[in-house]
This record gives C-alpha cells, sequence and structure tokens, in this order.
C-alpha cells in the first residue's frame, strides 16, 4: 500500500511515537488524523503540520469516540488507508509490594488502555477499511500496533505492563489471519527504550540504565525510527501477522 495520498488514523498521536508516525506520514504525502485524550498537544501539532493534518480528540477505550474519529477520517478524506495504534499507558508496580499485593485497580487500567483500547481501535478500523476498494494487490488497509520488548522479557515490577503488550504481539497472527479475507494486514512494533514521554518520566538513573542495555547503537531510539518502520510495513505487503523488535539487540534485564 503506498503512503501517498492514503489516509491514516494514529492513535496517541499528539506526542512521541506517534507524533513522530504523524510527521514522517504528512511529510510523504499522506493524510493523518492525529488521535489523542491530550487535545492541546494533538491540535497543535495538526496547526503545524498543514492541510494534511486533523486532530481529534478521542480515548481509545471508548467505542463512541473511535468510531466518531474514523468517521471523521472517512468524511474528511474520503476513505481510511490504514491505523497505527501508538495511545499507550506505563504502570509499575511489584506482584507483592512494600504496601501489599499489586493494586487491581491498576493492573486493569493497563491492561484496559494497552490491550483493549489497541483492540477497540482495530477492530472497528478493520470494519472501515473492509469497505475500501482493493488495490492491485488485493490490499484494502493495514494496522500497526505497538507492542514493547516487555512482551518478551519484562522486568520486575512490569507484569501489568508486559502482559498489556505481550497481549498486543500474540494476537497479530490470528487476526491477520481473519482479516486476510478483507485484504487487510495486521502487524506489531516491539520498541525497546525510546525518547518518548513515558521514558522522560521515569528517574534519570532509570533512563541511563536502560539505555546502557542497548548494544547497538548504545543510546534511547529515535521515534523518528519507529515512524520509518511504520512507513515501510505499509508498503511492504508480505509483512503481515508479526511482532517486529525495533531495539538495537537489547534484551532487558531483571530489574
Amino acid at each position: 500500500m503506498q503512503v501517498r495520498d492514503n489516509a491514516f488514523l494514529v492513535t496517541g498521536g499528539g506526542s512521541g511515537l506517534g507524533a513522530a508516525c504523524a510527521r514522517h506520514l504528512v511529510a510523504a504525502g499522506a493524510n493523518v488524523l492525529i488521535v489523542d485524550v491530550r487535545g492541546e498537544s494533538g491540535q497543535q501539532l495538526a496547526n503545524d503540520l498543514g492541510p494534511n493534518a486533523r486532530f481529534k480528540l478521542a480515548d481509545v477505550t471508548d467505542s463512541q469516540q473511535v468510531q466518531g474519529a474514523l468517521d471523521t477520517a472517512v468524511r474528511t478524506w474520503g476513505s481510511l488507508g490504514g491505523v497505527i495504534n501508538c495511545a499507550g499507558i506505563l504502570g509499575a508496580a511489584r506482584v507483592v509490594g512494600k504496601e501489599g499485593p499489586h493494586d487491581l485497580a491498576l493492573f486493569a487500567r493497563i491492561i484496559q488502555v494497552n490491550l483493549v483500547g489497541t483492540f477497540n481501535v482495530l477492530r472497528l478500523a478493520a470494519a472501515q477499511m473492509a469497505l475500501n476498494v482493493p488495490n492491485g494487490e488485493g490490499e484494502r488497509g493495514v494496522v500497526i500496533c505497538t507492542a514493547s520488548v516487555a512482551a518478551f522479557d519484562g522486568q520486575i515490577g512490569q507484569a501489568a505492563y508486559s502482559a498489556s503488550k505481550g497481549g498486543v504481539a500474540s494476537m497479530m497472527l490470528p487476526i491477520a489471519r481473519e482479516l486476510a479475507r478483507f485484504g487487510i494486514r495486521a502487524v506489531a512494533i516491539a520498541p525497546g527504550v525510546f525518547e518518548t514521554p513515558m521514558v522522560s518520566a521515569l528517574p534519570e538513573a532509570a533512563q541511563q540504565s536502560l539505555a546502557s542495555q542497548v548494544p547497538f547503537p548504545p543510546r534511547l531510539g529515535r521515534p523518528s525510527e519507529y515512524a520509518a518502520l511504520a512507513e515501510h510495513i505499509i508498503e511492504n505487503p508480505m509483512l503481515n501477522g508479526t511482532t517486529i523488535r525495533l531495539d538495537g539487540a537489547m534484551r532487558m534485564g531483571a530489574k
């Protein structure tokens, strides 16, 4: 699927990986609907990107709000070619900590946003893209989701986050198999530690510790590198039903 002249919806598009994808796609000639729960940053980015970008305030866990965003994209540009799911939250707690067992509400909240929210956007977007006229490859759309290296080597205190991202990674194959009849692909990216607001919120010592675990290049990932991979996934029809690690060969330690 070509990027130019196609429309894409990017969740979590107001900052971090999502904002990088929005910038990258618009620069490549695409139309982008930025979706975020933070109105000010999302609208400012859309203003900065110009007429090929729009902003819609929406919570990925709210089906009506997500459907409203999809309707806005289709109404504005005629169809939707793809979705990039970057919305997500962090949360760290030990299963049994100094204050007792892991807070169940925190666990449920992380699963709800990172996994259920991702699936909510995916299911509604897939239903919309199934209506598209297929291109020469028989393709109607593509969904890119954000997993994490924590899905495979999560650290102590990441039970909830790892579970949420592991769920994203493990559902790509069955979803890709199911959506194949519509010509819709599903791929996840599992980034390592990237320069995003999530990571910036960690203590400096924690950030340095994580960066030091990257064999090469020995630094935090850049959001633009995630966006470049997302573009390649869109354009390469053989990428489907898998999760691609983007981590500089990083394997996180227990702590």
